[in-house]
């Protein structure tokens, strides 16, 4: 099962020529999540090609406006087809007035379900088979959240010559085993899934975290993520500019990727004050702590494997 992350956008608080601002869409096979979107959202999806109409869901982790101007655009297009499937919309509160007020004063002709729940607590806000994604809390100048999207662990790996020793006969029983029930072999003995399979493997975690203070809490919620999206959004000399604004360092982002063991960081939400060029320092700076570091580029595709 594929699980890819596009990188609509990088930039924080304005959009600029050669940054759209940040907004993440992960797509788990059929299933689209869309993680912010700020003005300008839809040239990236376009650009990627990505079936924006069959979004799923809009995860918002806050209300300032280079998180959430984009988002009525895509709306207004997505009822520019059928669609039966409702769109949830997920955020803090102030998120459904946002929403409801959007709708009202551009007279939106909306003909699918949108479902919008506000977050007031760490809690678990959308599931599906096979997953979950969960909302925690962040610090920054309005109520801001980060998200989680993780796997359930998948079945080990089915042996045929365990089942073959058993007198399993080869056809629907082995279907069966694989799928967690008991059988009976040729026999007559009870045979039970733990006796053929392998032990359960991990599934896969993305992590999406920007705009707030550096927080310790933060490496636990997203401990062992596969890849983390974290804001870098200063380099280590304006780290007083970055807590009087309630952002983070490129350092404060590396230091909870090392603290939370993940695998991959890609920081995301630079300061506008960095040109492309200028962003290595960011870069510099995270990998002396984190070197599994990469800094997002607009339309930057990250597969997400199975670790095994």
């Amino acid at each position: 099962m594929n699980l890819e992350a596009f990188v609509l956008g990088c930039g924080g608080m304005m959009p600029l020529p050669y940054r759209h601002l940040t907004s993440v869409l992960l797509r788990r096979e059929g299933d689209l999540f869309l993680f912010d979107g700020g003005e300008g959202t839809q040239v990236s999806l376009r650009r990627l090609n990505l079936k924006w109409k069959k979004i799923n869901a809009i995860f918002v982790s806050h209300t300032h406006a280079d998180h959430v101007t984009g988002i009525p655009g895509i709306l207004m297009l997505s009822a520019q087809v059928d669609r039966d499937e409702p769109l949830y919309i997920y955020g803090p509160p102030k998120i459904a007035e946002y929403i409801e007020t959007s709708r009202k004063v551009l007279d939106m002709y909306i003909n699918y379900p949108i479902i919008v729940k506000e977050i007031t607590a760490p809690c678990v806000v959308h599931e599906g088979d096979g997953f979950y994604i969960r909302a925690f809390p962040l610090q920054h100048t309005k109520t801001c959240v980060g998200y989680t999207l993780e796997e359930l662990n998948r079945p080990g790996e089915f042996n045929p010559e365990k089942a073959r020793a058993l007198n399993v006969p080869v056809g629907p029983l082995w279907s069966k085993l694989q799928s967690g029930e008991s059988v009976l072999s040729a026999d007559g003995k009870t045979v039970t899934p733990e006796q053929v399979m392998g032990a359960p493997r991990s599934g896969r975690k993305v992590s999406y975290v920007t705009d707030t203070l550096y927080l310790p809490s933060i490496a636990k919620e997203v401990q062992g993520s596969d890849l983390l999206f974290c804001e870098g959004m200063f380099d280590s000399e304006l780290e007083q500019t970055a807590t009087e604004k309630r952002h983070m360092t490129a350092a404060q982002a590396a230091t909870i990727a090392r603290d939370a063991k993940v695998k991959q960081m890609a920081m995301i939400h630079y300061s506008p004050r960095y040109t492309d060029k200028e962003l290595k320092v960011l870069l510099d700076e995270a990998q002396k702590i984190f070197p599994e570091t990469v800094l997002s580029k607009d339309r930057m595709v990250f597969d997400v494997p199975y670790e095994d």
